[in-house]
């Protein structure tokens, strides 16, 4: 697909709909632009979600890694 784009005072390039569509690109998804030899390409930027823990949930994290600690020891100690 081809289609002529302008560029706003801004700097701004409006997509197509029908462009978008094609490229499967929806409103707050966030792209790479990056220049090639043939021009600027764009692409989607893998994301993914970050969780920041509060000291309670790093203490349930805690709690149930000792408990498979213990629980592998017990299953070790039984194979012997």
């Amino acid at each position: 697909m081809r289609m002529t784009l302008s560029v706003s005072g801004r700097g701004l390039i409006a997509l197509p709909a029908a462009m978008r569509k094609a490229a499967g690109i929806r409103p707050q998804d966030i792209l790479i632009a990056e220049t090639t030899a043939e021009g600027i390409l764009l692409r989607p930027a893998v994301t993914l979600p970050v969780e920041i823990y509060s000291g309670e949930r790093i203490a349930e994290f805690d709690a149930a890694e000792s408990e498979l600690a213990q629980a592998l020891a017990r299953v070790r100690r039984a194979k012997k």
